[in-house]
């Protein structure tokens, strides 16, 4: 490995690290219990990251939960944004990863059809 591949990481892992300890101002979620996983949640989460990543959006964190209870609706995400009620989408692929990073974390437009009532 050389000098410059070693400063890449450092500076990859400096952002990912001022980004968990700053305030964001959107919390996504992603189910990642057994059933989730089965379902396709790491796909998912792949997704959220590399959509974040390629918008820029630096106010945007995503973190990681287990079960939720409802399997039938994995891979689930959650929407946290201040003074506004949790999103909690269910049964996410990538393609509606993306169309929520794009419409609900950037166009602040819920994706109704998504959404599911716990």
């Amino acid at each position: 490995m050389k000098l410059e591949d070693l400063k890449k990481i450092r500076e990859k892992a400096s952002k990912e690290i001022e980004l968990r300890q700053k305030q964001a101002r959107v919390k996504i979620v992603v189910g990642m219990g057994t059933s989730g996983i089965a379902a396709g949640a790491r796909e998912v989460l792949k997704t959220l990251l590399d959509e974040i990543a390629t918008r820029n959006l630096t106010d945007v964190m995503v973190t990681q939960t287990g079960e939720k209870g409802l399997a039938s609706h994995e891979p689930m995400i959650e929407i946290y944004e201040e003074g506004k009620e949790v999103v909690v989408y269910g049964n996410i692929d990538a393609e509606k990863a993306k169309r929520i990073i794009a419409e609900h974390i950037v166009n602040h437009k819920p994706v109704s059809e998504y959404v599911i009532e716990v």
